[in-house]
């Protein structure tokens, strides 16, 4: 009997306790991050393409039937490259022709100088042989350089857009054989806003990214549009440090990153961009406080930074610690909890 007691007390105790956990109030667990001071240099990305720094149409220096193209249409090409060549057999002749001339002239030069250290003959004699072996020289130059310009080079590094012509085709000098673009100077061309229009003497770097790499690509600074455009943009130009990769090309879209120098950095603060919310038209933030309840207090926010952070301008002192994650769902002076093992969540801001 004594035992039948002793479980119903047992029961009683269970149930009430029970009852007691149903009732308790509920509690918003929150994970906290303390305000990181800004480093000075603030990042910015917009959308650039990349565009040749110039398209040049390359043809023949001389006339003549086209033997052979080396090249098609996409190619990338190095200088100096053999894109084309026309049938040169009668160049060749041409050549052998002169060269024969200047040959004979210049062993009948060779002669007349002896005949000349002999008094055999005038000395007006000899010059006007002397003259008559230049003009075949220069003649004899002029066919080498017309044998030459049969073939045409590439006269830098870039790409084939255009072929104009196929081979056994007649070509004037100077007809547009090909179009091509110079990729030894590829620029990447964006648009920036006014407000960093303003600020392009604090720019520290530019990079670049194309859409299927995963490295970023150093530039310099080409030029700067000082006119807006409709939208108030302004048009930037950027050139490569470095030979990019050759899947670089013109026409790919990227995404340029501007670093600028933070002038108002001592009074800034960086804070995970989840962390901020909107209550209207007021941007806020929630502060734990030492009574584990959380007030929101508004801030003014600046740029947006690399790894998910924002740029609070101001607001906040740096010794707060405000509610990371789920701000939604608070409400001012509501009591949570922390599972931080931390009080100042070093390490634990992105």
């Amino acid at each position: 009997m004594k035992g039948k007691k002793l479980i119903a007390v047992a029961i009683l105790l269970l149930c009430g306790c029970s009852g007691g956990e149903k009732n308790a109030p509920f509690v918003r667990c929150v994970s906290l991050t303390c305000p990181k001071i800004s480093n000075g240099e603030v990042q910015k990305s917009y959308p650039g393409v990349i565009e040749a720094g110039d398209q040049v149409s390359l043809g023949f220096k001389t006339a003549g039937q086209i033997e052979r193209i080396y090249v098609k249409e996409g190619d990338r090409v190095r200088k100096g490259q053999l894109l084309a060549r026309l049938d040169a057999k009668d160049y060749k002749l041409g050549v052998e022709a002169a060269q024969i001339q200047y040959d004979q002239l210049n062993d009948e030069v060779a002669r007349l100088q002896k005949l000349l250290n002999e008094k055999s003959i005038t000395k007006n004699d000899y010059e006007k042989a002397v003259a008559g072996l230049k003009q075949l020289g220069v003649q004899l130059k002029a066919n080498k350089n017309k044998l030459e310009y049969t073939e045409l080079r590439a006269p830098f590094n870039g790409s084939i857009q255009k072929v104009n012509f196929s081979p056994s085709e007649m070509v004037d000098a100077g007809t547009t054989v090909f179009n091509m673009l110079d990729l030894s100077h590829l620029e990447v061309v964006t648009d920036i806003p006014a407000s960093d229009y303003l600020r392009r003497d604090d720019f520290i770097s530019i990079y670049c990214r194309a859409t299927e790499s995963d490295s970023d690509m150093p530039m310099t600074l080409l030029s700067i549009t000082p006119k807006a455009d409709g939208n108030q943009l302004y048009r930037m130009r950027a050139i490569f440090k470095d030979t990019p990769d050759e899947r670089v090309t013109a026409g790919m879209n990227v995404e340029v990153k501007v670093t600028i120098a933070d002038t108002a950095a001592s009074t800034s603060f960086i804070v995970p961009v989840q962390s901020v919310f909107k209550d209207g038209e007021t941007t806020c933030v929630w502060i734990y406080g030492k009574d584990s309840t959380v007030s929101k207090r508004p801030v003014v926010v600046g740029n947006m930074v690399e790894n998910g952070g924002i740029v609070i301008t101001d607001g906040l002192n740096g010794d707060e610690r405000i509610v990371r994650a789920g701000v939604n769902m608070l409400l001012d002076g509501e009591k949570v909890r922390t599972t931080d093992k931390s009080d100042t969540n070093i390490g634990g801001l992105l």
